[in-house]
């Protein structure tokens, strides 16, 4: 995959709900943080449909407890991606799953980045810059006249 892919937030299993929060909002770019083992290993990840599905969803009782461990709201077992893989199974895969990060993992599955919606439109943008630029804002648009003196 030749799109650039992000340093992933990670945290060891037994990690509290309350630190991975912390970790998702210390980043300021990531809305995941993905759960790996002492070897790298992807074991789970924990996002924002996560947090409100199950923490404000309509069967959450009075209380969270940030001090459980994230194993208890963590999505385990994730869609992922190889290095081989092209930028249109990360499109297929984002599109399908309605994703917006996706891990990256290496083939003994160890977590080697992330590849968010904004990595693909970089690279779409770079390796196409003249034909997006030169887009009307909307494509059925056309100007009467030209713009400008």
């Amino acid at each position: 995959m030749v799109v650039g892919r992000r340093q992933p937030v990670a945290m060891s299993p037994g990690s509290t709900l309350g630190d991975c929060l912390r970790a998702i909002q210390s980043t300021g770019t990531g809305d995941s943080v993905f759960i790996t083992d002492a070897d790298g290993l992807l074991l789970g990840v924990l996002t924002e449909r996560d947090v409100f599905g199950r923490l404000v969803g309509p069967d959450v009782a009075s209380g969270v407890d940030l001090d459980a461990p994230v194993e208890a709201y963590m999505t385990t077992d994730p869609h992922t991606l190889r290095l081989s893989q092209t930028v249109r199974d990360a499109l297929e895969l984002m599109q399908s799953g309605r994703y917006r990060n996706i891990p990256v993992v290496d083939d003994e599955r160890r977590l080697v980045g992330v590849v968010r919606q904004v990595d693909i439109l970089k690279f779409l943008a770079e390796s196409f810059p003249e034909e997006l630029l030169n887009l009307p804002p909307r494509p059925h648009q056309r100007m009467e006249q030209a713009e400008g003196g």
